[in-house]
């Protein structure tokens, strides 16, 4: 097959999909394994799609990583519970009251409170400080605070929370119950369903780069994704943390990240995408190409800094130690150098 029929091929099938049509098994493998030439195709459909849903906003999300501390056992995880070698921290109702509080004057309309699995916190203590938050200003609140009860689940969607993010990481069941030992494929797909009932907004979404990962089975990923009609996906890619039983493993490919997005933007269509923090980690340059191929939302850590090299799921560096309003001006005028604008609204799921 000639270069010239490639190209020909490769649009003819792009344009196919950004017209709604869903490939076959093989066409999303061929796209996830098309070079960089090629790969721009893909990345000019993606940016279309999101482009007439979005235009060129990206939305900026702030998180709060409230917790270091973890029941679960995730084989690829720095945060995992049979890690003695990291110093935890636990943030007070006060303290991340007041962050979220900083967060919301320097213009944030969305906010993401994450944690490791941690029943310290119960539901009436997060009750408190969603309500707490929500009584400053409206903002959009996410939880990710892993599997939790669905009394838990139903409590803290009436106590203000709008939505939740819980990533599948990888749709291969066999795989999923290796990398968790504390729990299992279909007790995390029990959790969406119950998420989704109760009228969350839902986030889910998965590594690139998983050892034993084929193309296909990030292809399946993507698949399931729409099959739980998510509201937000999460692509990353996997960080080895050498303080875990994967930590002698190669890091997952930023291009494929790249492509698998883009991928993603094309069959999904309507969910919020981030450019990973993952992502800008291993390779920055992919993480802005990201918002040129289908990419809308950025996450911007909040806790105090003393916190956030304690927050250690993988290696990363922390930065230079600034406020909250500093961060975000420096993010904005990044984002708008890119020839993006930055959105003003609370970012809420679109329906298409």
């Amino acid at each position: 097959m000639s270069l010239v029929r490639d190209e020909v091929e490769i649009r003819e099938l792009v344009s196919s999909m950004v017209g709604g049509y869903l490939p076959t098994m093989d066409e999303m493998e061929f796209l996830l394994s098309l070079d960089w030439e090629g790969a721009q195709v893909l990345l000019e459909g993606a940016r279309k799609v999101k482009e007439e849903l979005f235009g060129p906003e990206v939305h900026i999300r702030g998180i709060i990583e409230f917790s270091s501390h973890c029941s679960g056992r995730c084989l690829y995880c720095g945060l995992r519970a049979d890690n003695r070698d990291l110093a935890r921290y636990r943030m007070e109702e006060e303290e991340i009251v007041r962050c979220a509080e900083e967060a919301i004057g320097a213009g944030y309309m969305s906010l993401v409170l994450q944690s490791g699995e941690d029943g310290w916190y119960d539901r009436w203590t997060l009750g408190r400080v969603i309500e707490r938050i929500k009584g400053i200003k409206d903002v959009a609140i996410t939880l990710s605070i892993g599997e939790r009860s669905y009394e838990d689940y139903r409590y803290l969607r009436q106590a203000g929370a709008d939505r939740f993010l819980m990533k599948h990481e990888t749709a291969d069941q066999g795989l999923y119950d290796r990398l968790h030992p504390h729990s299992s494929f279909r007790r995390r797909l029990e959790c969406l369903t119950q998420l989704k009932e109760l009228g969350y907004q839902v986030g889910s979404g998965f590594m690139v780069g998983l050892p034993g990962q084929t193309l296909r089975s990030i292809a399946r990923d993507v698949l399931l994704l729409k099959k739980l009609d998510v509201d937000m996906a999460g692509i990353g890619p996997f960080v080895p943390h050498p303080r875990t039983p994967l930590g002698d493993q190669p890091a997952g490919d930023p291009f494929l990240v790249l492509k698998t997005v883009a991928l993603a933007r094309l069959l999904l269509r309507r969910p919020h995408l981030p450019a990973t923090t993952a992502l800008g980690v291993l390779d920055r340059r992919m993480r802005d190409w990201a918002f040129h191929g289908g990419a809308n939302v950025v996450m911007q850590k909040l806790e105090p800094h003393r916190y956030r090299r304690l927050y250690d799921i993988y290696p990363k560096g922390v930065g230079e130690e600034r406020s909250i309003a500093e961060e975000r001006e420096e993010l904005e005028r990044a984002l708008e150098s890119m020839g993006l604008r930055v959105a003003r609204d609370r970012g809420d799921a679109v329906r298409v």
